[in-house]
């Protein structure tokens, strides 16, 4: 029994529990993806939008890099960051996301509807920031397969996801902002209609690339404007 003194107050359980629900191994892969994309670009101060438990933000200062976050909550920057912007991406403006060499902006977007996208990524391409990564889910057709096998232990996961073009996303709580409003895949959102978002708005997709079990689309995307391209060599 742990000593009374040496006990874990019940906010510190709760944050654990949660933690622990939330951060499964396909989505610690998919938040160590969004800095490993980063790897081979020439950035070095980074604003993330939606840091969400901060594990992101901390890996980014851990691999060196100057990480501001952005949030629609007024919360003290997350481990690791340099500061916080309080903002609500639906209202984002130029002036609020300027000063960094790139922005993240993972599993964030699909929370806002669908007409409203195209806002935010125009105001990101008019502060200039040379480069943008963002990802949203992806439901489009698709076959995946993880199995391990040694004398003691046999694990094996798999899914299918097939015919979401033929259907509508169900949006479940309008209002709530963690409620998806869309995601990739569906009917009305195709991936090609999300590049069309991104390119109209100021961006050129330099890189696309997927990851398996968070099944998440990511694109790596340089700003279009020619004062922005010429500070991302």
């Amino acid at each position: 029994q742990v000593p009374e003194d040496r006990a874990a107050p019940p906010v510190a359980d709760e944050q654990r529990r949660r933690w622990h629900a939330y951060y499964t191994e396909k989505r610690i892969t998919h938040q160590w993806f969004q800095v490993h994309l980063l790897r081979d670009l020439p950035v070095t101060d980074i604003l993330e939008v939606g840091p969400y438990w901060g594990l992101v933000t901390a890996m980014l200062a851990n691999a060196g890099y100057r990480v501001t976050t952005l949030d629609v909550s007024p919360m003290p920057p997350p481990l690791g960051a340099a500061g916080h912007v309080q903002a609500d991406i639906r209202a984002l403006t130029p002036e609020q996301c300027a000063g960094h060499d790139a922005i993240i902006a993972c599993e964030v977007l699909e929370h806002i509807h669908w007409p409203q996208v195209d806002g935010v990524l125009a105001a990101m391409a008019a502060s200039r920031t040379p480069w943008l990564i963002l990802s949203v889910p992806y439901e489009g057709t698709q076959f995946g397969m993880n199995l391990y096998w040694n004398r003691h232990v046999f694990r094996r996961r798999s899914f299918l996801r097939k015919f979401r073009f033929l259907k509508r996303f169900r949006i479940r709580d309008h209002e709530d902002f963690d409620a998806h409003k869309w995601e990739v895949g569906y009917r009305d959102t195709p991936l090609s209609a999300l590049r069309e978002k991104v390119e109209a708005a100021g961006w050129r997709i330099e890189r696309q690339d997927f990851t398996a079990d968070c099944r998440s689309v990511f694109l790596v995307c340089r700003n279009a404007h020619p004062a922005a391209s010429a500070a991302a060599p």
